[in-house]
């Protein structure tokens, strides 16, 4: 009778076999495991989406109006407020609303730039550029706000946004106040404008065919595309870019079209740009317009000062395009590829004449207008 050897281990070559086969399997499910969790990661973005839709909705069932982008007191905030602080109790944050509706008292060792007659930050805060690493409030980050896929952080620890407010499809003076000499009416086209408040019957074009608020990156420090800000330094005559879009567009390095050219000089404050604060009414902070498809640069331009004139895109890292959020509250996906119209047509507004037309910048533009009588279609 023969004995049968009893074996107690692998050989070298069965192991060797075997790694190989577990390197290969992970190689082939590590793209399908990220592909899950950016499906994940998108999946919360427009939950959150949703959230401020709500939000947006009870401020207007509570108070018969949207907040206005600019709001707060003369005297401290300069009306430089986003409409997120109305927003605030409305979006389960009555605390941090509290906390910013009354005079704050400042802790040791902090030195309050704008403050009441005993030294307290006054209510609603000092200007919004001032006291980043100090005001609390400034500093404090609301989940909803940010999207998932969004890897961005302040070099201050100033809260961020990834959502937008929506000014329409003008670039000329859309960040003006209406009361200021200069401004032009013609160019408020949007759910939100400065200092006003809009209604949801002033939607002339149906809730349904109107953007109220988009998704943007912020500012990474990378130069790229959607969280940067060219600053209108860069660009020398003042109304070319109302005029000719591929002034900003030019901006784009060639050979990395994800990035702007080194040679643009971009804009930031206080160490903070693209959704760098979301009390800020600036529209290069916190606002955008429908004039360059979602994905383009935004450029500030020289017309009164850097947050009141210029192309202000919408941007995500999700892929190939970005959330928006419908006036009546539905969330959809647009696509870096929808009609955008002519990049060298000419901008709504009084200089040249075309005040109450149709949106120049195709169904991306008809998008972003809430009274201008166009046809939606394929949306």
């Amino acid at each position: 009778m023969r004995m049968r050897t009893k074996r107690e281990a692998f050989t070298l070559v069965e192991l060797l076999v075997v790694i190989a086969i577990i390197g290969v399997l992970v190689g082939l499910l590590l793209p399908a495991v990220q592909a899950a969790r950016e499906a994940a990661r998108r999946m919360s973005c427009g939950n959150n989406f949703k959230q401020i839709g709500l939000s947006l909705h009870n401020y207007h069932a509570a108070y018969n109006q949207l907040p206005p982008n600019g709001t707060g007191p003369e005297y401290a905030a300069q009306r430089g407020l986003s409409p997120y602080i109305g927003m605030l109790p409305f979006m389960e944050q009555q605390g941090l609303w509290e906390m910013m509706s009354n005079p704050l008292a400042p802790e040791a060792g902090e030195t309050p730039t704008d403050t009441t007659a005993n030294g307290s930050w006054p209510p609603f805060g000092p200007r919004p550029w001032v006291d980043l690493n100090e005001y609390d409030p400034y500093q404090m980050q609301t989940p909803t706000l940010r999207c998932p896929s969004d890897p961005g952080i302040s070099p201050l620890g100033t809260g961020m946004i990834n959502y937008a407010f929506c000014h329409g499809d003008a670039s000329l003076r859309v960040g003006y106040p209406p009361s200021s000499q200069w401004a032009d009416r013609g160019v408020f086209r949007g759910m939100f404008m400065r200092d006003t408040p809009r209604k949801f019957r002033d939607v002339l074009d149906g809730l349904s065919n109107t953007i109220a608020m988009t998704e943007i990156m912020t500012d990474l420090g990378d130069r790229g595309v959607g969280g940067s800000v060219v600053d209108r330094t860069y660009f020398p005559n003042n109304d070319a870019m109302g005029s000719d879009l591929t002034v900003c567009t030019a901006v784009i390095d060639p050979d990395r079209p994800q990035f702007i050219e080194n040679s643009v000089t971009l804009w930031n404050s206080g160490g903070t740009s693209r959704g760098g604060r979301w009390w800020n009414a600036h529209l290069m902070i916190s606002g955008m317009n429908t004039v360059l498809p979602p994905n383009s640069p935004t450029c500030a331009m020289q017309w009164g000062t850097s947050w009141q004139s210029g192309v202000f895109s919408a941007s995500s890292h999700h892929q190939g395009g970005v959330h928006v959020l419908i006036a009546d509250g539905a969330v959809k996906f647009v696509t870096n590829s929808i009609e955008a119209g002519d990049r060298k047509a000419k901008s709504i507004s009084k200089n040249y004449g075309n005040v109450g037309q149709k949106s120049p910048y195709g169904l991306w533009g008809a998008l972003g207008s809430i009274a201008s009588k166009e046809t939606i279609e394929g949306f």
